[in-house]
């Protein structure tokens, strides 16, 4: 992660790629198959998920499609 990210700001981006897994193995997809839905590569995917991207929102939103919720969803914890 950047160093010049503060706590609370990691703190944020590690709830999001948490909010995208637990959606993601919710309904059952492997990271690769999430990745392939979105046209994202799969190690991106699981960058997002350990908190290490500041994802853009346009990323945001095809992620969100392919988990068929709500970009606004990923930000709700």
């Amino acid at each position: 992660m950047a160093a010049s990210y503060s706590n609370e700001e990691k703190s944020y981006l590690l709830k999001i790629g948490d909010k995208i897994r637990q959606l993601r193995t919710g309904i059952g997809l492997s990271q690769e198959k999430l990745s392939f839905s979105c046209d994202l590569d799969r190690t991106y995917i699981g960058s997002v998920e350990r908190g290490e991207r500041n994802i853009s929102v346009i990323n945001l939103k095809k992620i969100a499609k392919a988990l068929k919720t709500d970009s606004s969803d990923l930000l709700k914890f």
